[in-house]
């Protein structure tokens, strides 16, 4: 009979032992795929606050934009004066050319489109893309010919002399000189008051004085952030077109800027839908300015 209880002893032990085994076990993947499942949930939680405080930091730039706009005398603040129930968009690209902008120059032909592009030497390679964009109808404005804001916005003299240098390589490319233009950072930057302060004000006088044109814009997608994917340059572009008659468009062409084209597309679509012509930049184009924050 000892024997008997012994060996039964034994087995109730091993069985016990299975049983703690399994529930031990059982626990453990719970806790592992519980811990699992809360490491994808906080980031799935941040990965969504990420995206909503883009959202609101491009929200607030748009409107703090508008809210600074003015226009040559006579045009209300934050638009422009469309003709008679028009809906226009002009398309501006920026610190071009580069290798982006030979298929930014394809897309725009699929859409019956145009555009306008404020130009650089920042890479030389690709200047001879000046000659391709004039002769396929689009519009060249001089953007500086370093980009480099250290430089150009130390003097009035400094931007004027680079400004002339871009000239030089405008007229290079396409036989003639261009009289209209884009502050790099448009001429709300506040970037400037760090090498010369009151130049903006300064700058924006003088280049009307020399016969000049400036643009600035009321829209953008975004992309001077090239961290920026082409969805949310899509998504950003229709919220702060949003619902005006008269749309200036600021966008890149330049290094760095290929969710640019890959989000163009889906941009020119969207216009096209919303019933907005495409327009070029001519003498007939209402200046569109910002207020001078320097």
């Amino acid at each position: 009979m000892r024997k008997k209880k012994a060996g039964y002893n034994w087995y109730k032990l091993l069985l016990c032992g299975l049983v703690f085994f399994v529930i031990g076990g059982t626990a453990f993947c719970m806790v592992a795929e519980s811990k699992e499942s809360a490491e994808k949930r906080a980031e799935a939680e941040a990965e969504r606050k990420a995206e909503e405080a883009a959202e609101r930091k491009a929200e607030e730039a748009a409107r703090a934009r508008k809210e600074s706009l003015s226009l040559v005398p006579g045009v209300p603040a934050g638009t422009l004066e469309p003709d008679q129930d028009e809906k226009i968009v002009y398309l501006t690209f920026d610190d071009g050319p580069s290798q982006n902008t030979e298929q930014v120059l394809d897309i725009p032909d699929e859409y019956d489109a145009k555009a306008t592009f404020f130009v650089t030497n920042e890479f030389p390679d690709y200047v001879s893309l000046l000659k391709e964009e004039v002769r396929r109808g689009h519009v060249i404005g001089v953007h500086t010919y370093s980009h480099d804001y250290a430089e150009i916005y130390q003097s009035t003299d400094a931007y004027f002399a680079d400004i002339e240098q871009m000239q030089a390589v405008i007229r290079e490319q396409t036989g003639r000189a261009t009289k209209i233009l884009r502050f790099p950072g448009g001429t709300s930057n506040t970037v400037s008051a760090r090498y010369c302060d009151g130049i903006m004000h300064t700058l924006s006088e003088e280049v009307t004085r020399q016969g000049y044109a400036y643009y600035d814009w009321n829209a953008t997608n975004g992309d001077g952030d090239t961290g920026l994917s082409a969805d949310a340059l899509v998504a950003q572009a229709k919220r702060e077109i949003g619902s005006q008659e008269v749309v200036m468009l600021l966008m890149h062409d330049g290094a760095g800027n290929e969710a640019s084209v890959e989000a163009l597309p889906e941009i020119l679509r969207y216009c096209q839908e919303q019933g907005y012509e495409f327009r070029v930049i001519d003498e007939t184009t209402p200046q569109f300015h910002h207020h001078i924050n320097n």
